[in-house]
């Protein structure tokens, strides 16, 4: 054809038993049809023919789909008619294909949409199943054959066997003197020389057959071969049909609709018993048969575009989805600029310029197991809040026991004035104290109060802004600490001896370090994250003091502020940024938090369904609503133990209703790059802080606990494996235990309030 410097691709029609597990990789299983070459059983046939063109040397080939015939038939019908879904093949062997629904195909993971299955029917009967059917002639031509035992049902049907079935009938019959005068001849005796043409059924072609095989055949000779030409292949028609009648049963079971079935027949009389057998087996089915024209040549190459048009597709999917999967070597550069720049937020010289704002936090130490009393905790962070009283006992018998009630704050206290959102909280307190039989008690308080605020003391917090809808006026520039104290007194009906003002990364590490004293560091990956960790009192610089350590709130969240992490967020992190609250704030939190990752991977999902890569570029108006796809679906969704049905059934939840069982495994394979990116993102900051507490203490090898909260991190069934497998490649010489924590907002703040009671009781005495 003049095309030997072209690279196609190729459509590899292989009519042999085989075992695929993707479409370009075959493995024959056993040689068919008398071929027996050596040492090809076993081996994938793909592998063999490229190594082959490969010694060549004078032209190459592309993608390679192998196809068995009978798929190549349906799928040629199938291009002519869309309610083509059966193949079948009965000429020089016999075969039949259709399309299975997934969740019949057990040996395949996936239950969603169909697949076409490759019956190779013609091995029906090798388990036994067909012994009360066959006949001694059957026997007899079996064991001529060069595989005894196998294909049993092909050789009552196919093309290659009909004429020999025929041929020792009359020879029997001649043996027997019901023919021929009892004559037989040399040709007639030798296996394989009465060929099965479709005019063999009549008197004139019989006779001349006859002759052919040196016979001198009489009318009733010629009128005899004739009828056992026709029993032969009425049976075979009938067999045909009657497994046929099963397939078509197998997809009316599973669809309960009409479809279409394609045929490609050796003679049209076969045809017409065939199709006749096949409306009284299954009369409910609504039978239609295309003859197909090439079907393992045309049928291929339509099955190898396909498979090409697929392999397109899916390389243009990879190149999008290669922007959002991070190198060793990037993951580094996270870590080595994440390090920088903490240095840069414990410097008084570039603290106001650094992205990481590195803020002591005056707790100066973890539990050490002595701290004993009663404490109130007060966790504010959105419309309800919580009131808590913490028993923490000493001793051999120590123990932490909450108990709890929460309240909410109505809509016009949050953006009243901050009086009166005060005063609720403190009659929520009175009420709580009453509750528990402790009206009129004075006791510390661990105020966890989830809003910016700029610390000089522990038991000061000045709120810089509100957010997550909270707009009380006078609050703004204020010590929340002295604007719940006044509320307190103005009461007068219960007293707070001390506040501690509590950020929830700090009580996640106060609460592990309760259960382990080697936990120093504390992590939140939740709807947002952050971190903490005990710093040298010599490197805060903000603080004046040299001796003893601080924990430092790391607010990790803003990395990235200053263009760090530039060259490594894609059009979906900008896209993201670009519609959030505060564009250009929180970069790092946006690649890794709960509150964001949901709504990365609908960008990116929108993005494939634009470019016809997902859900047939057919995109649904929930899809478009912002926010619609939230983080727990990520959970979900990536959950081994999640069928891919359930996964369809959020999609379903999305207005996605026609998707399919690919659209599925693609957007678990989006979900798992965008977990697995904030996972390694959080690893390197991670890396970044415990080798930062291993340089400080001029270890060579650390050993140190890390406590941690926060629902993305508990309840993503692969983000904590990841997250601990990347830190344990960049921080190579720290060794880290992972703690969970259980209410840092809570208990840990009462933590936090009872450690500070013991230090300055300690400094009293």
């Amino acid at each position: 054809m003049g095309m030997k410097d072209k690279k196609l691709p190729l459509g590899f029609t292989f009519s042999f038993p085989c075992q695929q597990t993707k479409l370009d990789e075959a493995v024959l299983m056993s040689w068919t049809k008398g071929f027996r070459s050596s040492g090809v059983e076993g081996h994938d046939v793909v592998s063999l023919l490229r190594k082959s063109i490969k010694k060549r040397g004078d032209f190459d080939i592309d993608i390679v789909a192998v196809v068995n015939d009978t798929v190549g038939t349906m799928m040629t019908c199938g291009f002519d008619d869309r309610h083509c879904e059966v193949g079948l093949i009965v000429g020089t062997g016999t075969n039949a294909c259709y399309m299975e629904q997934m969740r019949n195909i057990g040996v395949l993971d996936g239950d969603e949409g169909r697949m076409c299955v490759n019956t190779e029917w013609g091995a029906f009967g090798d388990d036994g199943a067909l012994e009360d059917l066959r006949t001694d002639i059957d026997r007899e031509l079996d064991a001529g054959s060069f595989n005894p035992g196998k294909q049993l049902f092909e050789k009552m049907i196919s093309g290659m066997y009909m004429g020999e079935l025929v041929r020792l009938i009359l020879v029997k019959m001649a043996r027997s003197q019901l023919l021929f005068q009892g004559k037989t001849t040399s040709e007639l005796l030798t296996t394989g020389h009465f060929k099965m043409k479709e005019n063999a059924e009549g008197i004139a072609s019989a006779e001349k057959i006859l002759r052919s095989l040196g016979l001198d055949p009489s009318v009733e000779d010629c009128i005899a071969t004739r009828r056992v030409c026709q029993i032969v292949s009425t049976r075979a028609a009938h067999l045909c049909a009657s497994s046929l009648a099963s397939v078509l049963r197998q997809i009316r079971d599973n669809k309960a609709k009409p479809w279409g079935l394609n045929q490609m027949c050796v003679f049209s009389r076969f045809s017409r018993r065939l199709n006749k057998m096949v409306r009284r087996l299954v009369p409910d089915c609504d039978v239609r048969f295309l003859q197909s024209q090439d079907g393992s040549g045309k049928g291929a190459a339509m099955v190898t575009a396909v498979a090409f048009r697929l392999a397109n597709q899916n390389a243009e999917r990879q190149r999008i989805l290669d922007t959002l999967r991070l190198s060793r070597e990037q993951l580094l550069e996270v870590k080595r600029r994440f390090s920088e720049e903490m240095t840069r937020g414990l410097s008084k010289q570039t603290h106001q310029q650094a992205s990481i704002k590195m803020l002591p936090t005056y707790v100066r130490s973890t539990p050490d197991g002595s701290e004993h009393g009663d404490f109130l905790a007060l966790d504010l962070g959105g419309s309800s809040f919580r009131v808590l009283l913490v028993r923490v006992r000493s001793g051999t018998k120590r123990s932490v026991d909450m108990q709890q009630k929460i309240y909410s704050i109505p809509q016009e206290i949050m953006q009243g004035t901050g009086e009166e959102l005060f005063n609720h909280i403190v009659d929520c307190m009175a009420d709580f104290l009453e509750y528990m039989g402790m009206k009129g008690a004075s006791l510390p308080l661990g105020f966890t109060f989830s809003f910016p605020c700029d610390q000089t003391k522990l038991d000061e917090g000045i709120l810089l802004k509100w957010t997550k809808g909270f707009k009380a006026s006078g609050c703004e520039g204020k010590d929340v600490v002295a604007l719940l104290k006044e509320a307190v007194r103005s009461r007068g009906e219960f007293d707070l001896n001390f506040v501690a003002v509590v950020n929830d990364t700090v009580g996640t590490m106060m609460t592990c370090g309760y259960e382990d004293p080697k936990c120093e560091v504390g992590l939140i990956v939740g709807t947002g994250t952050n971190a903490c960790y005990m710093e040298e009192m010599h490197n805060v610089e903000l603080v004046e003091g040299d001796n003893g350590r601080m924990c430092v709130n790391v607010e990790w969240g803003a990395f990235g502020e200053n263009g760090e992490l530039e060259e490594f967020c894609t059009e979906f992190d900008r896209l993201v940024d670009a519609c959030s609250n505060y564009p250009g704030k929180q970069r790092y939190e946006k690649m890794i938090s709960g509150m964001y990752l949901g709504e990365i991977v609908r960008n990116v999902l929108l993005d494939f369904t634009a470019k016809g890569l997902l859900f047939r570029g057919k995109v649904s108006e929930r899809l478009k609503t912002r926010g619609i796809f939230e983080t727990k679906f990520l959970s979900q969704i990536e959950s081994d133990r999640l069928a891919m049905r359930q996964v369809r059934s959020i999609l379903q939840h999305l207005g996605l209703t026609g998707s399919t069982c690919d659209d599925s495994v693609l957007v678990k394979e989006v979900c798992s790059v965008v977990a697995r990116r904030a996972a390694q993102l959080s690893g390197a900051g991670l890396a970044a802080v415990v080798d930062k507490i291993r340089q400080n203490r001029n270890l060579n090898q650390l050993s140190i606990t890390v406590g941690v909260d926060g629902t993305l991190y508990k309840t993503h069934p692969h983000f904590s494996a990841i997250m601990q497998e990347t830190l344990r490649d960049l921080a190579p010489q720290c060794e880290v235990t992972f703690l969970k924590s259980e209410d840092g907002s809570g208990k840990g703040a009462a933590l936090i309030t009872a450690v500070a009671c013991r230090v300055e009781n300690e400094g009293q005495q």
